[in-house]
């Protein structure tokens, strides 16, 4: 079904894109909906049609109360897939467009569900405003034949009984339309002053290894940075400097490491080329493969959702994201699994109690009932998931609190300080802590990020629904399964092979040398299935001397070892989950001095992406390194791609061109 009318934006034949309305539903296909996602990733106002039909979804779920939510029948199914499948022209959505696109959701559903939106929509029921606003007095003839059929616009009695227009030919006043406002089409909103707040981040720099041979830090599986970053780079901006985690780019995605042996929990790869941004350099990769878990034994999992149902949540792509990610979680979880549901606000409440999941429909209920209102307190919350969490605990089985915030948290315990010790001491009891950022003017990034940390978990920003899909469905063992706890790497340099090395990104994971062998220093966690990235940028023997004069204090006379054709030495100290004592690995690493153009797929397109992020904080570390370059890198090395993940970083590449300083 398209839309050839003329609209208020003056455009002929804008289409009324009615995949929005099948996604919403969930009725497509799954190469349909991920084909779907990668162009609303791509398109703002793709993106915004979405939402506003995700939120008409939610609120109709709620006022029919049906657990398994609403459905086509196969008739309509079959009406809407077919004109979903049709090819998308789009000349700019004009307003017309845009509200005959959500009418489609009524369209397909039939008047009882026009009754249950009235519901949805009476005074008092929760309303998320979409950032549109629209020009007053449209000529209510130029509006779609389908949504003046539902008897709502145009020469109806009903436009008028609601102030959706009156006379044939009249003005539409979208100001005065305060259930057209509520879907997020008309009216104009207050400013909101943007607060989001990021960790700044010093670069690493080129050390000597004859004064610093130890280079030490925590491992990390946060992603949220690429997410966050996507969604800056989707709004028409670039990033602010500090929001780019280098790692958490270049860990974004998975690479094929060797899987793991004998009874570690994890493989450990090095492997080296020549650096394309400085030719004369060499590039090393070291590489972690989490073990995946036991599919004949799996482990029981005991979840507390712990949701921020405060005011700061109301917008589209808060609260109303969070649910529907949610319920994709539920979806994926075993009969035997076991689910609570905590809130808070102003106050905090437990909505319910630890259930199975074989109660799928009470889990759903409670999740499809959160509203948001209320001032912050995290602290108060985070207190009562974990109770609910050691009430429940399985010593066998994966415990977790799951956290969804924007991160706000401006009652109760507000010092991040005190927030982090909070977790620190909860984190003792065996449950970890998983933190899922959305949201956007008031996002507490570098909150978020460490109390994840502290609380032996991840941290992930969803920006779509897809984001949701790719951490809750697709990566689901890593998110929830912890198989190894405070991961530490050390590195050790040959001061006879390196003259100069820096660790690209993990800023904030750095660690002192004496703190690698301390077992009472936290470090991150490896999910089930994980795999970790860590680069080095080397500069050899020979195309540069770090120290020329002999050193006062120390012995230069070299060691065998230093003698040999070793590179470095990769050192991890790990925990196993429930253990207090670390065990070691040693990997030392010779380099063959390969090039970067005959490197593997993986070591070029990681490269890339850590290019990607040298350029957007036009780091003084980038060398030659250009977008296009690394548009190129990535389009030569994109290999294997079943999720489209890669050639979507291609897309963001390509935007980030446009938007270059």
């Amino acid at each position: 079904m398209k839309d050839t009318s003329t609209n208020n934006g003056g455009h002929e034949g804008d289409p009324v894109d009615l995949r929005a309305t099948a996604y919403a539903l969930e009725e497509l296909e799954p190469e349909e909906r991920a084909r779907f996602e990668r162009e609303r990733a791509l398109d703002p106002e793709l993106a915004a049609e979405a939402r506003a039909t995700a939120e008409l979804a939610l609120r109709l779920r709620g006022a029919l109360a049906e657990e398994a939510g609403l459905r086509l029948d196969e008739a309509r199914r079959t009406t809407v897939l077919n004109a979903a499948r049709g090819p998308v022209i789009r000349s700019g959505w004009s307003f017309g467009a845009r509200v005959a696109a959500a009418a489609a959701l009524f369209l397909v559903l039939g008047a009882t569900v026009w009754v249950a939106l009235e519901a949805a929509l009476s005074p008092g029921a929760a309303r998320s405003l979409s950032p549109f606003t629209y020009s007053v007095g449209a000529d209510s003839r130029s509006f779609p034949a389908e949504l003046r059929g539902l008897g709502y616009i145009g020469d109806t009695e009903g436009s008028a009984s609601l102030g959706y227009g009156g006379a044939p030919g009249g003005a539409f006043n979208p100001v005065e339309s305060p259930e057209l406002e509520a879907l997020g089409y008309g009216g104009i909103d207050e400013p909101t002053p943007n607060t989001e707040a990021y960790d700044p981040i010093r670069e690493n720099g080129f050390q000597d290894p004859a004064v610093e041979p130890l280079s030490t830090f925590s491992i990390d599986v946060d992603r949220a940075s690429y997410a966050n970053v996507r969604r800056f780079l989707n709004a028409g901006r670039l990033p602010p400097s500090d929001a780019v985690r280098i790692e958490e780019l270049v860990n974004y995605f998975d690479y094929a490491y060797p899987a793991p042996t004998g009874d570690a929990p994890f493989s450990v790869s090095v492997d080296a080329a020549s650096a394309p941004w400085a030719p004369e350099h060499r590039l090393v990769r070291i590489g972690l493969l989490g073990r995946l878990p036991d599919r004949d034994q799996p482990r029981t999992k005991n979840l507390v959702f712990l949701v921020d149902v405060s005011g700061s949540m109301k917008a589209a792509e808060k609260l109303p994201l969070v649910q529907r990610s949610l319920r994709l979680l539920v979806d994926e979880l075993a009969p035997a699994d076991r689910v609570a549901l905590v809130v808070y606000a102003g106050s905090t409440g437990l909505v319910l109690d630890s259930t199975p999941v074989a109660q799928r429909g009470r889990i759903l209920a409670a999740i499809e009932g959160l509203e948001a209102g209320g001032s912050t307190n995290g602290g108060a919350g985070i207190q009562l998931a974990y109770a609910t969490a050691r009430k429940h605990l399985d010593p066998e089985g994966v415990n977790r609190v799951v956290l969804a915030t924007d991160g706000d948290f401006n009652v109760g315990v507000t010092d991040r300080g005190d927030l982090l010790r909070l977790i620190a001491r909860e984190a003792e009891s065996g449950v970890f802590l998983s933190v899922l950022g959305f949201g956007t003017g008031n996002l507490k990034d570098g909150t978020m990020e460490q109390l994840a940390d502290r609380g032996n978990g991840n941290y992930a920003y969803v920006d779509t629904l897809a984001e949701a899909r790719k951490v809750l469905v697709r990566e689901l063992d890593g998110t929830l399964e912890t198989i190894a706890k405070d991961v530490k790497i050390q590195v050790e340099f040959n001061p006879e092979r390196v003259a100069r090395y820096r660790l690209i990104g993990y800023e904030n994971r750095r660690l002192a040398a004496r703190d690698f062998d301390d077992d009472k220093k936290d470090a991150g966690e490896i999910g089930a299935g994980h795999t970790v990235t860590a680069l080095y940028e080397v500069v050899p023997v020979g195309v540069e001397r770090a120290t020329e004069r002999p050193l006062r204090y120390q012995e230069r006379a070299p060691r065998p070892a230093a003698l040999s054709r070793e590179l470095l030495t990769v050192h991890l100290r790990f925990k196993q989950p429930a253990a207090a004592t670390s065990e070691l690995l040693s990997a030392p690493f010779t380099d063959a001095g390969g090039s970067f153009e005959a490197a593997e797929d993986d070591f070029r397109f990681a490269t890339a992406v850590a290019a990607f992020g040298l350029c957007l904080r036009e780091s003084e570390h980038r060398g030659s390194a250009t977008l296009s370059d690394v548009y190129r890198w990535a389009k030569d090395a994109q290999g294997a791609d079943p999720h489209g993940d890669r050639r979507e970083f291609l897309k963001l590449v390509d935007v980030a061109r446009g938007l270059e300083r």
